[in-house]
Parts: structure tokens; C-alpha cells; sequence
């Protein structure tokens, strides 16, 4: 006789059977998807910029130096001024210059007084040996007489040129427009030729000189993209200048020249950009960052975050058949940090992996 509990345990028993039953047949597997950001590439435009470091210089900064010895009398600028060409800057002491200049005057009177004597003579002299008087060694005498003295008022209007020019110097001038430096000499202090330090500094601002370095392989890159130098010059875009306080000043400026011997110790070339200065807000010895821009047009255009760097290639995943499979590109070299322009290995209308690129494997599923 079976109780209640002998079923139940007959119930349980049957049960376990049949779940070991199923448990024991394979399940069949599923390939189960990951989920990534993908997108489909298309054509666009990318405007980008180079940075260069840059130094700024005025158009031209003259240093001051005195021609003539002597005390400075009057300063007759002050520090920072605006000037313009052939403004008096300092006043040498005058007194001896114009002495000497006085003198040599003196001079030119005096030998001129003996030239039209010699002349005389001279004259005299032919009359006499035409008639037979006199010798012709005489005559010869007088003539060279006339010719000393012809060539001693010569020297004596050089001495005289030069006193002037003397005195002259000794009103220090700018030599072009722009703006006063620093004056390390006050009034009183001997000066001379031969000092070591400038009277002052005259810097024309009115445009400035910004002066950077390009590497040989951005030089040839850049000959490349317009055929020539000289094109590259005429053609290449107008650049911005970035000041040390990050603001970018409100002026584009324009490349000029680019050196064309590369500097063996560094591999790299100087460039010269011209900015306008109204504004005097450049001021000569000040750096900053040239940005140059660079304009592409129908490009395409991927995320920096869809791409992996392998030493000195890079590759995406496209989504083919969907599964990852990798593909080399080609990039160019400046980008903005954030997306990238994609020269070689992508065509229109392709998807690729968008995010998360470098965590794919070759042949991941992707959803």
C-alpha cells in the first residue's frame, strides 16, 4: 500500500529525471551583438589652423647712436613719444662744432684768397714767357703754384663740409617715424661714437613684423599645395595672431616671405607675417602664436574617436555585413584635437565604428 508521502516522493523523483533529461541536451548558442556608435561618412568642408610660435619686431627698430663726441645738452623727446622722420631727439653741446665750423670757414676765405694770387701769377707768368722774359722753368713754377693752390681750397671746403656736417650732427634726428624707447642717457652725460649702449631706441610700429619658424616638411607640404613658393605667397590666406593673454588680436595679417635656406642645426625656416598696428596695440619684443588657416573643401571629416593609432598609422572599423572590419587611412596632419580629414581609404556613403574604436576587435559583432 502506497501512503500520500510515498507519491509525493514518486512525484519528485519524476520530476528530477525529467530535469536532468533537459539539462543535459546543448542548448544551442546565440551570437549575441555589442552596441556602438556608428555613422555614415560623408562629404564636407573643415576649416583648420596651424600654431606657430611667434616673436614680434617693429617694421624697423633703429638703435640711436651719436655721431660726434660731446655732453647732451637737451633731451627733446620723452619715453614712448610718437615721432616722426627727422625729429630732434637729443642735443649735442654745439660750442666746439661751431668754432671749428668757424675755422674751417676762415680756411676756405683764406685759400681762396691765395688761389686768385696764384692765378695772377700764372696768368703774369705766360704774358712774360710769351715775350720771352722770363724761363720756362719759371712758368712752370707759377703754374704749379696755381695748381697747389687750387687744390688747397679744395681741402679746405672738405674740412669745411665736414664741420658742418659736424654740427649738424650734433642735433641727434629720427631717422624714420615711430616711437621712442627707452632713454638711458639724461642731459649731461658724455656720449661719444664709440659707446656701447644706444641713446635710445626709434621703433616704426605702424606695422609689425611678426616672425616665425616652419619645419622642412611643412615647407614642402605648403609647395606642393600651390605649385610655388612665390604662388604660396601670393595665394595663402590672410593669419591671425594669438597674444600672450590667449585673446586674438582684432588685425589678420598677411605672410610675406618665407626664407629660402632651412637652418641645418633646427630644420626649419623663418616666415614673416605683416600686421597692422593703428591701434599701437603691438608693441616690438612682445611674443605671441601665429595661427595660419587651412581651408578644405568636400573632404571627409571623421571624430578623432573613431580612429586608432598604430605607431605611424591609423585605421577605423568599418561596418561591413555587420561585423567590424579594419581599413587603413590616410589623415592629414593638422587637426583641431577633436575631428580629423580623412585623405585616403574612405569613400562617401560608408559606415564606420564612431565611438569606442579602439576597444573593437577584428569580426566583433556589431548592433
Amino acid at each position: 500500500m502506497i501512503t500520500t508521502n510515498g507519491k509525493f516522493v514518486r512525484l519528485m523523483t519524476i520530476v528530477g529525471f525529467t530535469l536532468c533529461l533537459i539539462s543535459c541536451k546543448e542548448v544551442p548558442k546565440t551570437e549575441i551583438g555589442t552596441n556602438y556608435a556608428t555613422m555614415k561618412v560623408a562629404l564636407g568642408d573643415k576649416d583648420l589652423s596651424t600654431s606657430y610660435s611667434a616673436t614680434v619686431r617693429g617694421r624697423q627698430d633703429i638703435d640711436i647712436y651719436p655721431q660726434v663726441s660731446g655732453r647732451i645738452e637737451r633731451l627733446c623727446v620723452s619715453e614712448g613719444e610718437k615721432v616722426t622722420k627727422g625729429k630732434s631727439l637729443f642735443i649735442i653741446d654745439q660750442v666746439p662744432y661751431k668754432a671749428a665750423l668757424k675755422t674751417a670757414s676762415a680756411n676756405v676765405e683764406a685759400a681762396k684768397a691765395a688761389l686768385a694770387n696764384s692765378e695772377l701769377s700764372y696768368n703774369s707768368s705766360k704774358e712774360l714767357f710769351a715775350k720771352k722774359v722770363i724761363s720756362q722753368h719759371a712758368l712752370l713754377t707759377a703754374k704749379n703754384s696755381y695748381l697747389m693752390a687750387k687744390a688747397q681750397l679744395s681741402q679746405a671746403e672738405a674740412q669745411e663740409l665736414n664741420a658742418r656736417n659736424n654740427l649738424s650732427y650734433t642735433v641727434v634726428k629720427s631717422p624714420c617715424n615711430g616711437v621712442v624707447g627707452a632713454l638711458p642717457f639724461r642731459a649731461g652725460a658724455l656720449v661719444g661714437p664709440s659707446m656701447a649702449q644706444s641713446l635710445t631706441t626709434v621703433s616704426d610700429n605702424s606695422d609689425m613684423y611678426v616672425y616665425f619658424s616652419m619645419t622642412e616638411n611643412q615647407l614642402l607640404n605648403l609647395t606642393r599645395e600651390y605649385g610655388s613658393m612665390d604662388d604660396a605667397l601670393k595665394n595663402m590666406p590672410e593669419v591671425q595672431l594669438r597674444l600672450n593673454d590667449n585673446s586674438i588680436y582684432d588685425k589678420k595679417g598677411k605672410i610675406e616671405s618665407i626664407s629660402g635656406v632651412v637652418d641645418i642645426k633646427t630644420g626649419s625656416v623663418t616666415a614673416r607675417a605683416v600686421f597692422p598696428n593703428d591701434s599701437r596695440l603691438l608693441h616690438s619684443g612682445v611674443s605671441g602664436t601665429v595661427l595660419v588657416p587651412s581651408t578644405f573643401k568636400q573632404c571627409i571629416i571623421i571624430p578623432q574617436s573613431a580612429t586608432v593609432r598604430m605607431q605611424d598609422k591609423t585605421l577605423v572599423y568599418k561596418v561591413v555585413d555587420g561585423k567590424a572590419v579594419s581599413s587603413l587611412i590616410t589623415v592629414a596632419e593638422i587637426n583641431d584635437g577633436r575631428e580629423l580629414v580623412v585623405l585616403d581609404g574612405l569613400k562617401p556613403g560608408e559606415e564606420i565604428i564612431s565611438q569606442g574604436a579602439g576597444l573593437v576587435r577584428e569580426g566583433t559583432k556589431v548592433k
